[in-house]
């Protein structure tokens, strides 16, 4: 698997770490969700990362959505003594402790994708990699409303209620439409489906029964609108008359792109967050400087562009 192109030109504190350098580290990850379409990408960069470096391994765990899963794993890390963590958070609720607990047994630790509850106040030896969220519903809403003529009303599927992203990326989208070239579009409904395909299926079926008129559904992740996209197909709702948003450019979003039932999504190279994720946490490991966040930036995919993303997060 390749790295997206992007990676090169991450500015990571020094150059990426040369193969095949004599050390030996073990990285204890800890990841929300295994099963997320989104996550497993970012784990897929994580595993490639490490691969390429001699003496790198991985021990992966998944918190399977359950923040005291995920602490009892950052507990078995540092008794274990790893040379670094890796956290992918369920929420951010619970990293002051997780920042806390490896500041104290001086483990090296990195968030990657969800951001810390404070990434602007990490500890030395900590850092964040991720992409600026104020950018990602930001492109998705401005692209929206200049498809809809600034005019229309919208259905929203957000994110967990309690998570970084899904919150700015809905704040993105409010803050879009309250400028004076969408003001003419509304949020008439907005419910979390948790990231879940499933989850914003059955949203979108309760919605289109009880009659819910709408122009456009934005969605935080491709997922969520992967979801609306194939309930509103089941019931034969006319997709020629309807925008659908998603955030991500996965695979599966980008199918739909291409069969015309998903108009918007934004890229994120989830690939290139894992590698300089793993990149990181060996530097911390090794006693290098790495710079506190680390931002990959998002990108808008519409169906003009997308066939230069469709190699990219597999």
């Amino acid at each position: 698997m390749k790295l997206h192109a992007l990676a090169a030109s991450l500015s990571l504190a020094g150059s990426l770490l040369v193969p095949g350098l004599a050390s030996a580290e073990q990285i204890g990850v800890s990841v929300a969700r295994f099963d997320n379409t989104f996550q497993t990408i970012v784990r897929n960069g994580m595993e490639d990362a490490a691969a390429k470096l001699d003496g790198v391994t991985l021990q992966m765990e998944d918190a399977q959505s359950d923040p005291s899963r995920q602490m009892d794993q950052i507990r078995n890390f540092i008794s274990a003594g790893v040379d670094a963590i890796v956290v992918l958070a369920v929420d951010s609720d619970g990293t002051d402790v997780i920042t806390k607990m490896a500041e104290e047994a001086k483990i090296p630790l990195v968030y990657v994708l969800h951001p810390p509850a404070d990434p602007a106040a990490l500890p030395a030896n900590t850092a964040f990699v991720g992409s600026n969220e104020v950018d990602s519903g930001t492109l998705q809403a401005k692209e929206v409303c200049r498809l809809l003529g600034g005019k229309g009303d919208v259905l929203l599927l957000m994110g967990p209620l309690n998570n970084h992203s899904s919150l700015i990326r809905t704040k993105d989208v409010h803050d879009v439409l309250a400028t004076d070239d969408c003001k003419g579009m509304s949020i008439v409904e907005e419910q979390s489906a948790n990231w879940d395909r499933l989850e914003a299926s059955n949203i979108m079926t309760n919605w289109l029964s009880a009659g819910m008129g709408f122009d456009a559904v934005i969605a935080n992740n491709d997922e969520m609108a992967i979801g609306a996209i194939q309930a509103m197909s089941s019931a034969g709702h006319d997709m020629s008359k309807v925008v659908v948003a998603g955030i991500d450019a996965t695979p599966d979003g980008l199918k739909e792109m291409k069969a015309g039932n998903l108009e918007v999504t934004v890229f994120q190279d989830g690939l290139s967050q894992g590698a300089a994720a793993v990149d990181a946490a060996v530097k911390l490991a090794r006693g290098e400087a790495v710079e506190r966040n680390i931002w990959i930036p998002f990108q808008l995919v519409t169906p003009e562009t997308m066939a230069k993303y469709e190699a990219a997060n597999r």
